[in-house]
């Protein structure tokens, strides 16, 4: 049996997915990351230096970029554990023949969940009230409900349906907001198809779930969100940078909004917005998570097995599950090579 070299750089990596791999001929190497550390941690170096040698890398918020793979000649294959790829240079991994994945279907059903949840918490005013609480007040924060609310979901993949289909048990009026939308799903589920700006004109809550691309960064912006109602929610569990968070900030600062509830931060991408990150998870009105939305145990395991099986398929030779392929050179540069030989 062939032996390859797994390397995981993310944490969580569990038993039952290593076994997987070690009884595939897989030699499976997790790093040993120092506790509050990431592998978006990592520097170039350091990354190039756990990686020597490895054919797959299992990898979770790390920067993937055409000067680190240009030093990873043995590596085939790069399987996020996730299903965002916006760090991730794709191009670069088609050019030097290599495979990227992503871990589709293996966390929908978690974030669907941590968006309902941020959804609730905010709306009844949660942290307010236990902030009450541990300072001796049993006065009591009035909240507002979901149910029968009109919720704006902006962006209708996997994460996005989820949602929609949780917020038929609050009967609530639910608009979409979608480049791409099947007319024949979103009659089943009796949801209006509508433009952004109207969303944000008649939503209580906007939810976000769209990627993050040069046309969606600052989606949520100053203009956009003096659409929104005076009493408005917004919610973020896909990505920092769909929100320009100091237009956020200065909104909630001015009492446009009821609150917002943010798994995800500019900061984390862009050190310069840190003290705006740290001044939005200050306030009352915000219930803030550090981009936990996918992290259940049982959403881990899930991705976690996903990505073990992209792995797998690439080094046996194997295609993996196309909708979990973001990129794939083998085939231009087997041809590259050859044209160079001859």
């Amino acid at each position: 049996m062939a032996s390859w070299r797994v390397v995981v750089t993310q944490r969580n990596f569990d038993a039952q997915t290593r076994e997987h791999l070690a009884a595939h001929g897989c030699n499976v190497v997790e790093a040993e990351l120092p506790a509050g550390q990431a592998d978006a941690d990592l520097d170039e170096d350091t990354l190039a230096h756990l990686l020597q040698g490895a054919a797959g890398w299992i990898v979770g918020h790390a920067h993937v970029t055409d000067r680190l793979l240009a030093r990873l000649p043995a590596l085939q294959v790069i399987a996020r554990r996730g299903v965002g790829y916006e760090r991730v240079d794709t191009q670069a991994v088609a050019r030097h023949g290599k495979v990227a994945t992503i871990a589709i279907g293996g966390n929908d059903a978690c974030v669907s969940d941590h968006a309902l949840g941020l959804m609730l918490a905010v709306a009844h005013r949660l942290r307010e009230g236990q902030q009450r609480l541990e300072t001796g007040s049993w006065a009591i924060p009035l909240g507002s409900d979901l149910y029968r609310k009109t919720v704006g979901v902006v962006g209708l993949g996997r994460i996005g349906r989820g949602v929609v289909q949780r917020l038929r048990g609050f009967e609530c009026r639910v608009q979409v907001c979608s480049p791409r939308v099947d007319a024949a799903w979103a009659k089943s589920q009796g949801v209006d198809v509508v433009a952004l700006t109207q969303l944000l004109e008649t939503s209580d809550i906007v939810t976000l779930h769209a990627p993050l691309t040069p046309d969606t960064r600052f989606l949520i912006d100053a203009a956009a969100l003096a659409r929104m109602k005076p009493n408005g929610i917004l919610v973020n569990t896909a990505r920092g940078g769909l929100v320009e968070d100091r237009h956020l900030l200065a909104a909630l600062e001015a009492g446009r909004l009821q609150g917002a509830g943010l798994d995800v931060f500019v900061s984390e991408s862009d050190p310069a917005y840190a003290e705006v990150t740290r001044a939005l998870v200050a306030r009352p009105d915000v219930v803030a998570t550090p981009h936990a939305g996918a992290s259940t145990r049982e959403a881990l395991d899930r991705t976690n097995r996903i990505a073990a099986e992209s792995v797998l398929a690439v080094l046996e030779g194997r295609a993996p599950r196309p909708e979990c392929v973001v990129a794939d050179g083998r085939n231009t540069h087997e041809k590259n090579q050859g044209r160079l030989a001859a």
